[in-house]
């Protein structure tokens, strides 16, 4: 409660060098007449253009701006873990770095905060300029949550997010090398809000998300958080092993009771199917239950690092 810092803003940059300055001054017109203490925290992902020149330059410039630099490319949620890590603020805003988020949403999105108990609260986006199969993607992202970690069906989950400090700090214990923010809320608190907002047009350039790129995040998402998947596997596995038997049974009963229904030229055929039906659908339940131990290794000892940190300007560096 001592803390003077209300407000940090956590931005993660790639290729967005034209975005960065126009970002900045209009999170100033939106926060400073509001009299709200904060801070930006732009995290430089590897970008190959001049962002982080220009980042370095709106720290000079600004105090309250904080950039660091990764030392190459390590994803979005990666990016967002290193400027969580920083964050010093009562709450925590995360957006994007190209104008889609419209910074004059942040006093709106604190109000709301303050006036409930919401431990994290989404700006629902009320339009979409995105084309089908980005919608689509959405959608399946979002099934694919409330699937694997129970999220509330009709709360809608964007990257334009505000949190408070608390529940920053405890995702940002997550040291997995593929965090994904929205699965660490869920399973962290289950207090979520949501307030409409509206998307605006890119300030410029276009999305770095390719089709490819969001199947990555999609599977990213399905194997990482839960082994809900290892047990798909395994039920199948089952199911393929019991129609096998009952496939099999069938062959038996039809070869005792109606041999003429087999040529004499396929002598073996039955034997040699009811034993591949059979021991197909054992190997699919055998498969998934060692998944299930290989996935649960997985989770507890991988230890590949989320980001490797190469500067940090006006700001601690984190460990």
């Amino acid at each position: 409660m001592d803390n003077p810092m209300e407000l940090s803003i956590v931005i993660p940059v790639y290729q967005s060098e034209s975005c960065l300055r126009p970002l900045i001054e209009r999170i100033h017109q939106a926060l400073e007449p509001e009299g709200i203490p904060f801070e930006v925290i732009l995290v430089n992902d590897g970008s190959r253009d001049g962002s982080w020149r220009e980042i370095a330059g709106l720290c000079a410039r600004h105090a309250n701006v904080v950039g660091v630099n990764h030392r190459r490319n390590f994803g979005q949620d990666n990016a967002i873990m290193t400027g969580l890590r920083l964050a010093q603020g009562r709450f925590v805003a995360t957006m994007d770095d190209d104008l889609q988020h419209d910074p004059f949403d942040l006093p709106r999105l604190l109000a709301a905060m303050r006036a409930s108990d919401d431990e994290v609260i989404f700006g629902s986006m009320e339009n979409s300029l995105d084309p089908a199969w980005k919608r689509l993607g959405r959608l399946l992202h979002a099934r694919t949550l409330e699937w694997l970690l129970d999220k509330p069906r009709d709360l809608q989950f964007t990257s334009y997010r505000l949190m408070r400090g608390e529940v920053v700090r405890d995702i940002t214990f997550y040291e997995g090398a593929f965090p994904f923010i929205d699965a660490l809320l869920v399973q962290v608190s289950t207090r979520f809000g949501q307030i409409p907002v509206r998307l605006h047009a890119r300030h410029s350039g276009q999305s770095n998300y390719s089709f490819f790129r969001s199947i990555q995040l999609w599977m990213k998402l399905l194997i990482s958080f839960s082994i809900k998947p290892l047990r798909l596997v395994t039920y199948l596995g089952v199911g393929a092993f019991l129609t096998g038997l009952l496939a099999a049974g069938v062959v038996v009963v039809e070869k005792l009771f109606w041999p003429e229904m087999f040529d004499p030229n396929d002598a073996g055929w039955a034997s040699l199917m009811v034993v591949m039906l059979i021991m197909n659908g054992l190997q699919m339940s055998f498969i998934g239950v060692l998944g299930e131990y290989v996935g649960r290794s997985y989770v507890l000892l991988s230890r590949r690092p989320q980001a490797v940190i190469a500067k940090v300007l006006n700001g601690p560096r984190p460990p």
